[in-house]
């Protein structure tokens, strides 16, 4: 297919939600999701309960899903110890994050950019898996506002020079307009090929689709989604709502090869679940 999404829901999508969410529902989650034509799914992060309470049950919904052949189970990771928990529960890919500003970082994961960088040199050293890199506040940040182009080069570059095998860069708070999709993708092509490039907006400010279409215009044919609209980041204020998978297979019926009616439905199972007393939008 034209596009591939990454399926992104019970990771980024769940990770805000304060209600716990029990561990048969997630596996049910991506059970389901595995059915829709999706190849890849991010399943959990091994980050600390301490900081990430939601998703402290990784290793039991790893060992519980149903594995689709042909569909990358994937997990997040923020240093050795995660890695090796990510191997251990067999994740067929890991991801390290970091962001385009200091200030974001420095609340995110109590690091600068740089230091950082440092904690993922052994995970890039050591995994026996693909290592994906996040790159988050790519466009504005909440602290710092407007991010430029330069910045983003910069990390990029960074976690190219280590060994990342694919880079996802991030709208963290929603609020990336097309023209300057095309502006950071113009900036960041002498170094990074769009093959290897997935993007990763949220609809906070109602542009999501318009930014894949600019991106897909632009040669980038992998974005992160999640099912029902699900996500936003806990320390991003305002970061409501990953662009919904529902949305990019609507905008781009012919080129996802994601059942639309299947996500639905996968992303019912956790509807109820959820703080908000709506159910995920359809987008019909």
């Amino acid at each position: 297919m034209a596009i591939h999404i990454v399926e992104v829901g019970p990771r980024d999508g769940l990770q805000n939600e304060k209600a716990v969410i029990p561990t048969q529902v997630k596996v049910a989650f991506i059970n389901a999701l595995s059915q829709t034509g999706l190849a890849e799914i991010e399943v959990s992060s091994f980050v600390s309960p301490q900081w990430v309470p939601q998703l402290a049950d990784a290793p039991q919904v790893f060992e519980q899903i149903t594995r689709k052949p042909g569909v990358k189970y994937t997990a997040l990771v923020p240093n050795e110890r995660g890695l090796s928990a990510a191997i251990e529960a067999k994740a067929d890919k890991v991801a390290v994050f970091t962001a385009a500003s200091e200030t974001f970082n420095q609340k995110n994961i109590n690091a600068t950019i740089a230091e950082s960088i440092e904690r993922f040199k052994p995970i890039l050293a050591s995994s026996p898996v693909p290592v994906r890199g996040y790159v988050s506040t790519a466009f504005h940040c909440p602290y710092e506002g407007k991010v430029h182009p330069a910045d983003v080069v910069r990390v990029i570059q960074m976690l190219l020079d280590i060994g990342v095998s694919e880079i996802s860069i991030g709208d963290t708070i929603g609020k990336a307009a097309p023209d300057e999709v095309r502006q950071l993708l113009d900036a960041v092509f002498p170094i990074c090929p769009a093959e290897i490039i997935a993007l990763h907006f949220h609809d906070t400010f109602g542009n999501a689709i318009a930014n894949v279409r600019a991106g897909f215009e632009m040669g980038i044919r992998v974005f992160d989604s999640s099912a029902g609209g699900l996500g936003g980041c806990p320390f991003a204020p305002g970061a409501k709502g990953n662009v919904a998978t529902e949305a990019i297979i609507r905008a781009f019926p012919n080129e996802t090869g994601v059942d639309l009616n299947r996500i639905r439905d996968a992303a019912a199972i956790v509807a109820n679940y959820l703080n908000s007393s709506e159910p995920p939008p359809h987008f019909c």
